[in-house]
């Protein structure tokens, strides 16, 4: 399994655990998040950049699939607002040594670790676009993402919202 952290900073050469944002999780216990491949397209956009992302996973219906899996195996939506912006980020990707990384979200693909890590690879991402196409990922741009952010939570779909306090407010 390959695990990586997504950043716009070419320079981290250590991670070091941060204590979580997150009340679902020990406030208190520093972590380093880890993402799987599987799950990597949520994270080909820009930091800030407000969206939500959904796959087939195993629960999956057949009609799901057919209403919202139209020509890809992934979705990626974005405001427009924010295309110009992912067209003009540069990514870097650092791969981590899985074996110190426990699951923390399988539908979401998060996995942490307490201690310190070294990345064992860098990759840097140009064009994000190409990026997303390359793992057969569909970029759909909306001007509002809270109709598909209310409308995929009653699917089947394996489904993720990321940093939505950044998005349009509703109208």
């Amino acid at each position: 399994m390959r695990l990586f952290h997504v950043s716009e900073d070419p320079t981290i050469q250590i991670f070091y655990p941060r204590l979580p944002e997150r009340q679902d999780l020990d406030t208190t216990k520093g972590l380093v998040w880890g993402i799987n491949e599987r799950c990597l397209p949520n994270y080909l956009t820009p930091r800030n950049c407000p969206r939500v992302c959904f796959h087939a996973g195993t629960q999956t219906t057949e009609q799901d699939k057919r209403n919202y899996l139209l020509t890809a195996s992934h979705v990626v939506v974005i405001e427009r607002k924010w295309f110009e912006v992912l067209k003009n980020t540069k990514l870097y990707l650092y791969e981590f040594d899985s074996r110190e990384f426990i699951l923390q979200d399988d539908n979401a693909g998060y996995y942490t670790s307490e201690r310190v890590q070294i990345p064992i690879a860098t990759f840097e991402v140009d064009d994000l676009l190409k990026a997303l196409l390359a793992r057969n990922v569909e970029l759909q741009i909306v001007e509002s993402l809270w109709e598909i952010h209310d409308e995929i939570q009653h699917t089947t779909l394996n489904w993720s919202m990321c940093r939505m306090r950044f998005a349009q407010p509703r109208s």
